[in-house]
């Protein structure tokens, strides 16, 4: 097939998306396997994916740019297509730089790095609100009042670093569906599959989360690991979030996307 061997690969990745998330029903009780289930050749291709295909770089910094660093974004996205089916870009982190905990309501996702490292830290939450009435322990430090609304029972699922040479990190609606991803050891940037976009004319918008402690979890800095660690058998690594504005350190800008055009 010498002529689809000269279809640039972010052009096959984008059509696999189309045709792999189209019938997808956003919800948020969606099937956990739907991308392991119908999704291996979307995965081949984006585990194939590197950033020369893109025709990205890391950049080099100046070590004297702090002033400069202070005024330019953290992350910036390139776009590269989005229907209402899927939405494709890729994120750049600078060097220490975070995309804070977020969610993905109703939406899979796929997250695939192109150089750098990440470490991504993923999420489930256990219930979307809590019911009247329910038992809250007691955090440090003290939530107010109105806190207690945006309270949400979760548990940590994994904390994974990615490479170039890795293969993708996964989300579904209700598997690793929250998640923040933190630049490694300089530079990185990776290439962001998700399906359907965000939305929020159909619930679809991005909430940002913070992990609160509560007394009980202070109490615990004192045990031994041993003993820590039999307690998180237990408990199975449940934790707490709070919902949150944007934090006033993030914000992510635009830039070009200088790779091969995609249509689909």
């Amino acid at each position: 097939m010498p002529r689809d061997n000269k279809t640039p690969l972010i052009q096959k990745i984008a059509k696999q998306a189309f045709v792999t998330f189209k019938g997808f029903k956003s919800s948020a009780n969606g099937d956990n396997n739907f991308v392991a289930d119908k999704s291996s050749e979307l995965l081949t291709l984006v585990t194939a994916v590197r950033a020369a295909d893109l025709k990205i770089a890391p950049r080099k910094t100046k070590q004297n740019s702090r002033e400069a660093g202070l005024q330019s974004p953290p992350v910036t996205y390139m776009h590269i297509c989005e229907t209402e089916v899927f939405s494709m870009g890729v994120f750049l982190l600078r060097t220490g730089a975070s995309i804070p905990l977020h969610d993905h309501p109703g939406m899979n996702g796929m997250l695939k790095v192109l150089y750098g490292k990440v470490s991504v830290r993923c999420f489930d939450k256990l219930e979307d609100n809590l019911s009247v009435g329910t038992a809250l322990p007691d955090f440090e430090p003290p939530l107010a009042p109105f806190q207690t609304a945006s309270l949400r029972r979760s548990v940590l699922r994994s904390v994974t670093e990615y490479s170039e040479n890795s293969g993708p990190c996964l989300l579904t609606p209700v598997r690793d569906n929250l998640h923040q991803i933190d630049a490694v050891e300089g530079p990185a940037a990776f290439l962001d599959i998700l399906a359907p976009p965000y939305n929020p004319d159909d619930g679809r918008d991005c909430h940002y989360y913070k992990l609160v402690k509560t007394v009980a979890e202070g109490e615990t800095d004192g045990k031994s690991t041993e003993e820590q660690q039999g307690e998180e058998k237990v408990k199975a690594e449940e934790t707490w979030l709070l919902e949150i504005p944007q934090p006033e350190d993030f914000w992510c800008g635009g830039e070009p996307y200088p790779g091969p055009a995609v249509s689909v």
